[in-house]
């Protein structure tokens, strides 16, 4: 639809913005490591990671990828916050973001600004709000036990756009119901609390560090997604974890669990 996040190789499609979910958190983990012995913790210390990372965002965006965007400034403040960034960085920069909110709106592409003035309760609901209304009606007609797999109207029918890739969880609930739809979240969230159990256990904070980086993408892209198409939050291209169709995305989530099993399985023989 006019946005240019693909490189055509021929026999598939691949978005290269997704390998930033998997090398930023490694150049980064590289750079503190190569850098430990001159780590005081000062904000200068942190300059070259948040330069990449800025422009990381910013050429992404560009695209336009503003999901893809946000997952990677989240995963990279993550890695900050726990790498011993100052508090003060956090605490300035959400400050200077709301203070600057009415200048940074002029930036976002038109259909940007749409989906954000949906989230607020604007829009026609046979044109902007039309997709979120179909999502949220898709959900409810799953009710406790759902249609039944491949029965759902929303999906069959056509009704609901994107059913494939950032909505599919619309079509999980109304196929499988509310039951279904707790299964998942509960999969979800037995592999999230292994995720953290696992990067507790490290004994190397470099490792520990990057083990943290390569998986919270994966964490904020399922709550973003699932939030996302049941009306909590705006409208972003985020694809669901392991279920969205998506090849660069479903490459980039395993390539990044398995580097983090890589490390789980020697988590005890890491050097501090």
């Amino acid at each position: 639809m006019g946005a240019q996040r693909w490189i055509n190789l021929g026999f598939i499609k691949v978005q290269p913005s997704e390998l930033a979910k998997l090398f930023f958190p490694t150049y980064a983990t590289y750079y503190f490591y190569t850098e430990k012995e001159n780590l005081n913790f000062n904000f200068k210390e942190f300059i070259p990671i948040l330069c990449m990372l800025l422009f990381s965002c910013i050429v992404i965006h560009k695209q336009p990828d503003l999901g893809t965007a946000v997952l990677l400034g989240l995963s990279g403040l993550i890695i900050l916050w726990f790498a011993g960034m100052p508090k003060k960085f956090f605490i300035i920069s959400f400050m200077t973001l709301l203070i600057t909110a009415p200048v940074t709106w002029h930036f976002l592409k038109p259909y940007q600004k749409k989906r954000v003035l949906v989230f607020m309760g604007h829009g026609e609901s046979k044109k902007e709000r039309y997709q979120i209304e179909q999502s949220e009606i898709a959900i409810g007609a799953g009710g406790l036990q759902g249609s039944g797999i491949l029965k759902g109207t929303q999906n069959k029918l056509q009704f609901l756009p994107e059913s494939r890739t950032d909505f599919i969880f619309s079509v999980i609930a109304e196929e499988t119901g509310f039951l279904g739809v707790m299964v998942l979240i509960g999969l979800f969230g037995v592999l999230f609390v292994r995720f953290f159990t696992v990067v507790y256990s490290i004994k190397s904070p470099f490792f520990q560090l990057l083990a943290l980086g390569v998986v919270s993408h994966v964490v904020f892209a399922m709550i973003i997604n699932i939030c996302m198409v049941t009306g909590l939050l705006p409208v972003v291209g985020i694809p669901l974890p392991f279920i969205s169709y998506g090849l660069s995305n479903l490459w980039v989530t395993f390539a990044s669990l398995g580097l983090f099993n890589g490390i789980a399985i020697r988590r005890f023989y890491f050097g501090e």
